[in-house]
This record gives structure tokens, sequence and C-alpha cells, in this order.
């Protein structure tokens, strides 16, 4: 996939606001109010884990090579097309739980039924038209962003960079001419 999300935990608030947009991007309105109101029941994929004193929001990374995919007897779990996420067809899902063993993110899980298998699909339906995952969106602090893989790795070379310039001015490294 030409883009990812990435997750900046010392900018994560615990403020959940990423479940709920993820939790009305998969109803059937799409609407908070309408979901209100409405007897529906949608369920989030993205997870607030707590640790200590952090919030890591986390999900499905869309491997390449899926083990969840490739363990999928029933072919509910698949790549849609090339460079696309990794999709769940919780109608064809039979329950085995084959893939909540594989997966080595701990991030499928049973559905509210008790049966069918729930994860990130990355909005799917939102990147066909165009939009970014609503977790993505809805994140004030910027904590949940998706962006390009080289968008990425620019924004890790420019980290770097500084903390090397950094330690080079506070003495910390030693020059190969020394």
């Amino acid at each position: 996939m030409e883009k990812m999300i990435v997750v900046d935990v010392e900018k994560c608030m615990s403020c959940h606001n990423c479940e709920l947009a993820c939790t009305v991007a998969h109803s059937e309105s799409k609407d908070i109010i309408q979901l209100i109101y409405s007897m529906e029941k949608p369920e989030q994929r993205i997870i607030l884990e707590r640790f200590e004193n952090s919030t890591v929001p986390i999900h499905c990374r869309h491997c390449e090579d899926a083990p969840c995919v490739a363990v999928c007897p029933s072919g509910a779990i698949t790549h849609p097309a090339p460079n696309s996420p990794v999709v769940l067809d919780s109608d064809r899902c039979i329950g085995c739980h084959a893939c909540i063993l594989v997966c080595p993110f701990g991030v499928i899980q049973v559905g509210k039924d008790g049966k069918s298998m729930i994860k990130c699909d990355l909005c799917f339906d939102r990147l066909k038209e165009g939009k970014e995952p609503a977790c993505a969106e809805a994140c004030i602090t910027n904590a949940i962003q998706y962006i390009s893989i080289d968008e990425y790795t620019i924004k890790k070379r420019e980290e770097y960079t500084k903390k090397y310039l950094v330690a080079i001015q506070k003495g910390e490294l030693i020059s190969e001419e020394q």
C-alpha cells in the first residue's frame, strides 16, 4: 500500500474521537445523530490500549503478506485489489477464529454477534471516495495520521538529522578525525 496509518503515542490524549469516528463510519447511516436515535449498534475497529501512563491506538497494519488472509478457510479476509487494505466480509466469516490466532498485532476481534470477526478496513469505502480513514480525520491532535510511506520516511530522516546535529553540537558524538 502506498499510504499507512502512523500513530504518535506522545500526541494521543485518549479522547476517543477515533473510536467514535470509526463507529460512525461503520454505521449504516454514517451520521452520528441518526446513529444515536437508531437501534443500530456498529462496532469500532480501532482499539485504544492503555499501558502505564500512555494510550496507544492500535489497528490492523494491512500486511502485504497477511497471515489472516492466508489462514482464512472461507475466503472472508482478502486483499480486494492490489494496493488495497485487508478487508473482512463478515457474511462469509465462519467464526473459526484462525485469523485471531495468527494476527501478530492482536487486532482482530470477535463481533458482538459472537460469530463473525471484525477488524480495521482503513474505512475502505471512504478511501474509494478519496477520503482518509475516519480515525485519522477525527484525531484532533494528529496522533493518528494517514500518510504516504515516502512522507513517513522523510519525517523519520528529519527527526534523526535533528537529533544527530544536536548530539554533534553537544559534543556527544566523536568525529572520525579524532
